[in-house]
């Protein structure tokens, strides 16, 4: 399999001329499910444009099982409301056998419990674990993720601190359903690793100024201070925190930060904040035997070569609709038949499966299938992104 997934990672830099003959027969109808409007926009209009991406070159190398693929897709308006009546669109009225996206855990939230029942397929590109943990819409059997699991996230951080020897943090969260999230695990997690959380501060992600939760937090005086928060937050912590008098703690931020657009509205605050990122952050630190290598090269090429770059520089979550889409073809093969059931049972027993953001490992029990070492820590040096001491 992963041999299979090499091969389409290397067709992406191919010419046209070298591509195999286009598919034929019924097409193989995917959903999509992507923020084109809304607080979110940032991450799903680029996710939209890697999936049609993506689709175009799996029809170019002959498509799934002999069938073109077609991409139906919706924007969600960042809305888990409008996200869930799509859904039910793609599922009802579009009859697609598969959903890709959406793009923000409370989307993910809200359409979860349809597709559930409805025996739908989802590969999701949110990285919240509610998604696909047990919570309270109960077990999942139909629901997958691309995006490492928040639990992964915060282990990578801990190992990290652990390492530092830092055992006292502090950590500030959005109140939204992405923040909840990381603050569950980081809590969850904590005595694992020998780390004790001496205070906690809760911000609206819609703020502009979170001041006085950074004032609170230092005043606890933490060795570090975790900001588990996407979006624009996060930079304007990072602001609020290099605002401060006197000592400051090691800032770290969470897995859904590492992009140039908290570089950028963050600025100079930005510098020596460390954070979990994808490989596809640092391609210059891989090994020429590490797996992923020529997956991310190739991919980083096909973003640039159809103009993504230019609108929506590469961040830590470019990959996850490529990836979500390479699991879905790769799941199908494996079936052998485009059958919603016989690919849910298909998806759980892939292995090794080569993508952007890691090498896959499902299960019947692990339905995301990326551990603490899909993961690398950067720090960002000098206004970039580099590999953390």
């Amino acid at each position: 399999m992963a041999k299979i997934l090499l091969l389409l990672a290397a067709f992406l830099c191919w010419p046209a001329a070298s591509a195999p003959a286009q598919p034929e027969g019924e097409p193989i109808v995917i959903g999509g499910l992507f923020a084109q409007s809304g607080p979110a926009a940032v991450v799903g209009t680029p996710s939209k444009l890697v999936a049609e991406m993506t689709v175009q070159q799996i029809n170019d190398m002959g498509g799934i099982l002999g069938r073109p693929v077609t991409l139906i897709s919706y924007d969600t308006e960042s809305s888990p409301d409008v996200a869930l009546r799509q859904a039910r669109q793609l599922v009802e009225g579009d009859k697609v056998l598969a959903i890709i996206g959406p793009t923000s855990t409370g989307e993910g939230l809200a359409v979860k419990k349809y597709t559930e029942e409805s025996h739908v397929p989802v590969i999701m590109t949110v990285g919240g674990d509610a998604v696909i943990s047990g919570g309270k819409f109960g077990p999942y059997d139909w629901t997958f993720k691309a995006p490492q699991r928040t639990a992964t996230a915060v282990a990578k951080i801990y190992d990290y601190l652990k390492g530092k020897n830092i055992a006292k943090i502090a950590v500030m969260s959005s109140k939204d359903a992405f923040g909840q999230d990381g603050l569950n695990d980081l809590k969850e997690n904590a005595s694992k690793f020998g780390i004790e959380i001496i205070a906690e501060e809760t911000f609206d992600p819609k703020g502009t100024d979170f001041s006085a939760q950074a004032f609170k937090l230092q005043a606890a005086k933490p060795q570090a201070v975790v900001v588990w928060t996407i979006g624009p937050a996060g930079a304007i912590a990072a602001k609020n925190f290099a605002a401060l008098p006197g000592d400051r703690p090691l800032l770290i931020q969470c897995h859904g930060q590492p992009g140039p657009s908290y570089l950028e509205l963050a600025g100079e605050a930005a510098g020596g904040t460390v954070m979990p990122g994808t490989k596809l952050m640092a391609p210059e630190s891989l090994p020429d035997e590490d797996p992923q290598k020529l997956v991310i090269e190739t991919f980083i090429k096909a973003y640039k070569d159809n103009g993504i770059q230019e609108k929506f520089p590469l961040n830590t979550h470019s990959g996850y609709a490529y990836d979500a889409l390479t699991l879905l073809r790769a799941g199908l093969e494996k079936a052998g038949k485009a059958d919603p059931e016989a690919l849910r049972a298909a998806l759980e027993k892939l292995q090794n499966v080569v993508g952007v953001s890691g090498v896959y490992n499902l299960s019947s029990q692990d339905h995301n299938g990326l551990h603490a070492d899909s993961l690398i820590m950067l720090i960002v040096d000098s206004g970039r992104f580099k590999l953390a001491p």
